[in-house]
């Protein structure tokens, strides 16, 4: 058998490189704020903060992210997703020291606005330079780096947890993990596709083409943004109120209890990590269809005949069924014609966090009302809107070729020449 031309060998190893380089920067953005998740309970302690200061304090994370999200489609056509990755990367975690050192609520207040901010740019940043690597492989890749980020959430929260048991300062722990997190995400740097993010956008071709976004667009752009919330939804009721529902409405030991929580995130990571594969077999739309499905399902017949198990089964078939609405809505929102390249994926990502930050309030209205399982069924009617709205999902990745070759490789190894 033949082997492959050197340029293409050369081109399948650059993406192979970058692939693992992009997975670096998605891992370092899990493991940074998570962290410091642990020592919250400590800070509050420590500063004797009041539950209304504490919470509006924890809740600026999320202010500074829903300031400064809008601005990470323009940073990204000036500088390029990859540079904007890792400065804002190393910028998250200073920040992130900065917090736990805080010796005031004001201060506490401002280092984590400011790391919401530079999270939520790095966010989109990542998954711009991400979705880019997916068109240059012509396949789905997205599920598994949003997989790689759960993993680094995960370590992170580990990290936080041994560094209290061992007694280790909050000071030394978020700095030595800052300094390392921070030299992978500049090492990766020079592994990442170099230059604009969108020459092969299909945006940038429409725009070129003079194509307008109309009001179909805007349509599919707010059913995608509303994709993306109802994963949000589903996330944070794990997060948030799957232990307090376990423990306080159904009697769970507290050794228990949290195991809903473990059971979302558990199976969200499997789900991403499965994700691609049926993504590229049965296209996006499918594979959320189905998974919004799952979910209400699963969670429906959970609240419907409540018992630990059931609750338990529940959030985990809820992960499940959740794990690649955010990846799709992203590459969905990225994808759409007449806006600018990165628009779509910025507007997607800066909504979706206005989830996050109203759906613990949505459920803790109804919870008051009428009960947290009356409040949880927002996850079943999440997975209901998936269901839904999944036909404005692509129905296939990208149309691109399958295997960089020939004038593709050349070129990708001309541009790694010139970032060298």
């Amino acid at each position: 058998m033949a082997s492959r031309p050197v340029s293409e060998q050369r081109g399948t190893a650059t993406l192979r490189r970058a692939r693992i380089a992009v997975g670096a920067l998605f891992l370092t953005n899990g493991a940074i704020f998570a962290n410091l998740l642990p020592r919250y309970p400590e800070i509050k302690t420590d500063l004797d903060l009041s539950n209304a200061v504490y919470g509006a304090a924890v809740a600026s994370f999320s202010g500074g992210a829903l300031v400064a999200g809008l601005t990470a489609a323009t940073l990204i056509r000036r500088f390029y997703s990859a540079r904007v990755a890792v400065i804002g990367t190393v910028a998250l975690s200073a920040f992130v020291v900065a917090a736990g050192a805080a010796g005031t609520p004001l201060m506490l207040a401002a280092a984590l606005f400011l790391a919401g901010a530079s999270d939520s740019v790095v966010d989109v940043a990542q998954n711009a330079h991400g979705l880019r690597l997916q068109r240059r492989h012509g396949r789905s890749i997205i599920n598994s780096l949003h997989a790689v980020w759960a993993a680094g959430a995960i370590l992170g929260g580990l990290i936080g947890a041994g560094a209290i048991a061992l007694g280790i300062p909050r000071g030394i722990q978020l700095s030595v993990v800052g300094v390392l997190l921070s030299a992978v995400a500049v090492v990766a740097y020079r592994y990442l596709l170099p230059g604009p993010d969108h020459d092969d956008h299909p945006a940038a071709h429409a725009s070129a083409a003079g194509t307008r976004a109309g009001p179909r667009v805007y349509l599919i752009l707010v059913a995608l943004v509303l994709i993306a919330i109802a994963g949000a939804t589903v996330e944070d009721a794990g997060s948030s109120w799957a232990t307090l529902y376990l423990r306080d409405s159904l009697h769970t030991p507290p050794a228990l209890a949290v195991s809903g929580y473990i059971a979302l995130v558990g199976f969200m990571f499997v789900g991403r990590l499965l994700g691609d594969r049926l993504v590229d077999r049965f296209g996006e739309a499918t594979v959320a269809r189905v998974g919004g499905s799952i979910a209400a399902a699963g969670m429906g017949a959970a609240l419907a005949f409540p018992s630990i198990a059931t609750t338990i089964a529940g959030f985990a078939l809820a992960g499940l069924g959740v794990a690649t609405l955010v990846p799709a809505a992203m590459h969905g929102a990225d994808q759409l014609p007449g806006l600018r390249p990165g628009t779509g994926l910025t507007v997607v990502t800066w909504l979706m966090r206005v989830g996050f930050f109203g759906a613990p309030l949505l459920v803790g209205l109804v919870a008051d009302a009428a009960g947290l399982r009356a409040g949880l069924l927002a996850v079943p009617v999440a997975g209901v809107v998936a269901a839904l709205l999944a036909g404005v999902l692509p129905r296939r990745p990208a149309s691109v070729p399958d295997s960089v070759g020939g004038a593709d490789a050349r070129e990708l190894d001309r541009e790694h020449t010139r970032h060298d």
